[in-house]
């Protein structure tokens, strides 16, 4: 069902609308952790320490084209909110012909270069095998992956959150089911893990898009037949996305650094912040999904000449989603230990997860209010500016901090301080850039 966001309730649509999205992303989660878990129950802790500490690695590839599918949805609320049919119409065939030729070069990319980044990474040698076999696998079906963000970039930006969210609840039993199958049962490993995610990935990429070319809204349905190229629509996809893909992008290669420092301490260090990432990843849920509610309110709202009620509903998501945040952060700093036992079982990677957790949890409301005022200013068509301060404080300082604070105190939570010390200075550069924006403007 595609809703329109620019009548009713502010709190109501947004939460209506978030419910939906923070279901999916935990489903999400659920594919990653059925991994993890799977493979740190029936594997060895290398096996583990492979799949876990991927996140930055993957993410450095595909990010640049989930990013611009970020800003084609974008594009597609403007016009859904203006209630320009033709514009939704080329606007999604734009989206989903730019994602065909995406998943083309990040599969070339990945099984090119996976290697040379891994030994970059100073990657354990008891890890590298494990790496090694589940990236290839990974990119050889990384196409799935990158289909799935399209379609679901195109959905939300109509306003359908809950069609996802059927089809991850059927991909995400289906992967673990394989999961238990290919790493439990024929012991395959890492690769197994890998191969039971692209196959689950790749259903809910189908049932996506059953359910797009089944639109009963002709301007809303994707039609094959009509995937040809749109320079001026192409543009403005790219125009919008492009920043948020460069930012996605370079901002790994900040977070590749961090990985490259604890992967020195060794593979109880590698596993200890892979635990932590999986849970960071779930505790944090509500307030990622209500920062990705935020661009599509935004920007139907700023297509329908709603400016105020723009504003308003940028200001209700914002601040609850660091009320929040701020809660789990003291909860999981509290039961840290035993949240970590879920994913690993060696008492020396505990131990490392519990200090990178109780380095960061506390600053979990800079994380939200940082989230949330970039996808603000994304639904507002003001994409420039988040790339730039993420591309400064999340990468260029967060490299430059590491590079030198390590050699000054040689200690693992010297890394860990990077994240709270780079979102407080993401978070006053987003606060000056939405104190002076004239919204009427835009």
């Amino acid at each position: 069902m595609n809703n329109d966001l620019t009548k009713g309730s502010i709190t109501g649509g947004l939460i209506r609308f978030a419910i939906p999205l923070f279901l999916g992303q935990l489903l999400q989660q659920f594919y990653n952790m059925a991994d993890a878990w799977v493979v740190g129950n029936f594997a060895s802790n290398d096996a583990f320490a492979a799949v876990s500490s991927g996140g930055h690695l993957t993410f450095l590839i595909i990010g640049l084209f989930n990013g611009i599918a970020v800003g084609g949805g974008v594009v597609i609320s403007r016009y859904f909110g203006a209630k320009n049919r033709e514009g939704v119409q080329k606007a999604i065939h734009a989206n989903f012909l730019f994602g065909i030729w995406s998943s083309v070069i990040a599969t070339a990319a990945g099984l090119i270069f996976i290697p040379s980044v891994l030994r970059m990474m100073n990657t354990p040698d008891s890890v590298m095998p494990h790496s090694l076999v589940y990236f290839r696998i990974y990119f050889a079906g990384v196409f799935t992956v990158i289909l799935y963000n399209v379609c679901m970039s195109v959905m939300r930006a109509l306003g359908d959150s809950l069609h996802p969210l059927y089809y991850l609840i059927v991909s995400s039993l289906v992967n673990v089911a394989l999961d238990l199958l290919f790493v439990a049962g024929f012991q395959w490993g890492v690769g197994g893990a890998a191969f039971a995610t692209v196959v689950a990935q790749g259903l809910s990429v189908v049932l996506c898009l059953i359910r797009m070319s089944r639109e009963k809204d002709e301007s809303l349905r994707l039609d094959m037949k009509k995937l040809k190229l749109n320079k001026d629509m192409m543009a403005q996809v790219i125009r919008q996305g492009l920043p948020t893909g460069i930012q996605n992008s370079v901002v790994s290669v900040g977070n590749l650094v961090i990985q490259t420092n604890i992967n020195a301490f060794g593979a109880f260090a590698m596993s200890g912040v892979g635990a932590h990432s999986k849970i960071e990843g779930i505790v944090f849920l509500p307030i990622m999904s209500m920062s990705m509610a935020l661009p599509t309110f935004v920007s139907q709202n700023i297509g329908a000449g709603e400016y105020e009620r723009a504003k308003k509903g940028a200001a209700v998501g914002t601040i609850s989603s660091m009320i929040l945040a701020e809660l789990v952060g003291i909860l999981y700093f509290m039961w840290a230990p035993y949240a970590m036992r879920i994913f690993v079982n060696a008492p020396e990677a505990i131990e490392f997860g519990v200090i990178h957790c109780r380095t960061t949890a506390l600053f979990f409301f800079l994380l939200a209010f940082s989230h949330c005022a970039a996808g603000v200013m994304r639904g507002c068509g003001k994409s420039f500016m988040p790339m730039a301060a993420m591309l400064a404080f999340w990468c260029g300082v967060r490299i430059l901090y590491v590079s030198i604070a390590i050699q000054i105190v040689p200690v693992f939570q010297t890394i860990s301080w990077a994240y709270p010390l780079t979102w407080f200075l993401s978070s006053v550069a987003f606060f000056v850039s939405l104190v002076r924006m004239d919204w009427k403007k835009l």
